[in-house]
Protein backbone atom coordinates (compact mmCIF):
# COMPACT_ATOMS: atom_id res chain seq x y z
CA UNK A 1 0.00 0.00 0.00
CA UNK A 2 1.11 3.30 -0.79
CA UNK A 3 1.72 6.48 1.90
CA UNK A 4 -0.98 8.39 0.62
CA UNK A 5 -3.50 5.31 0.94
CA UNK A 6 -2.59 4.29 4.02
CA UNK A 7 -2.71 7.57 5.67
CA UNK A 8 -6.13 8.03 3.83
CA UNK A 9 -7.43 4.92 5.52
CA UNK A 10 -5.45 5.72 8.98
CA UNK A 11 -7.50 9.73 8.54
CA UNK A 12 -10.91 7.66 8.25
CA UNK A 13 -10.27 5.35 10.97
CA UNK A 14 -9.30 7.97 13.35
CA UNK A 15 -12.75 9.65 12.22
CA UNK A 16 -14.81 6.61 12.54
CA UNK A 17 -13.43 6.47 16.49
CA UNK A 18 -14.06 9.40 16.89
CA UNK A 19 -17.90 8.99 15.67
CA UNK A 20 -17.98 6.12 17.38
CA UNK A 21 -16.98 8.01 21.09
CA UNK A 22 -19.43 10.45 20.01
CA UNK A 23 -22.43 8.54 19.95
CA UNK A 24 -20.80 6.11 23.09
CA UNK A 25 -20.91 9.95 25.30
CA UNK A 26 -24.68 10.42 23.95
CA UNK A 27 -26.13 6.94 24.59
CA UNK A 28 -24.31 7.16 28.38
CA UNK A 29 -25.77 10.65 28.54
CA UNK A 30 -29.40 9.38 27.85
CA UNK A 31 -28.77 5.96 29.79
CA UNK A 32 -28.39 8.67 33.24
CA UNK A 33 -31.90 9.78 32.88
CA UNK A 34 -34.45 8.27 34.51
CA UNK A 35 -36.87 8.89 31.88
CA UNK A 36 -36.67 8.66 27.84
CA UNK A 37 -38.88 9.91 25.95
CA UNK A 38 -40.44 8.97 23.10
CA UNK A 39 -37.86 10.62 20.88
CA UNK A 40 -35.62 10.36 23.26
CA UNK A 41 -36.04 6.21 22.66
CA UNK A 42 -35.44 6.68 18.97
CA UNK A 43 -32.29 8.45 19.27
CA UNK A 44 -31.14 5.64 21.50
CA UNK A 45 -32.16 2.85 18.84
CA UNK A 46 -30.64 5.34 16.49
CA UNK A 47 -27.48 5.87 18.06
CA UNK A 48 -26.90 2.19 18.88
CA UNK A 49 -27.45 1.14 15.07
CA UNK A 50 -24.78 4.27 14.72
CA UNK A 51 -22.43 2.69 16.75
CA UNK A 52 -22.07 -0.66 15.82
CA UNK A 53 -21.87 0.99 12.12
CA UNK A 54 -18.97 2.83 13.15
CA UNK A 55 -17.44 0.04 15.07
CA UNK A 56 -17.89 -2.48 11.81
CA UNK A 57 -16.08 0.18 9.59
CA UNK A 58 -13.31 0.55 12.10
CA UNK A 59 -12.61 -3.33 11.78
CA UNK A 60 -12.97 -3.65 8.33
CA UNK A 61 -10.69 -0.50 7.69
CA UNK A 62 -8.26 -1.96 9.96
CA UNK A 63 -7.92 -5.70 8.78
CA UNK A 64 -7.46 -3.72 5.24
CA UNK A 65 -4.73 -1.86 6.73
CA UNK A 66 -3.28 -4.88 8.18
CA UNK A 67 -3.93 -7.26 4.83
CA UNK A 68 -2.15 -5.08 2.54
CA UNK A 69 0.85 -3.57 4.50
Amino acid sequence: MDEVQGSMLSGEIDRLYAEHHRYAQRLEELLQKPYLTEDEQLEEVRLKKLKLHAKDLIFALEHRVLAVA
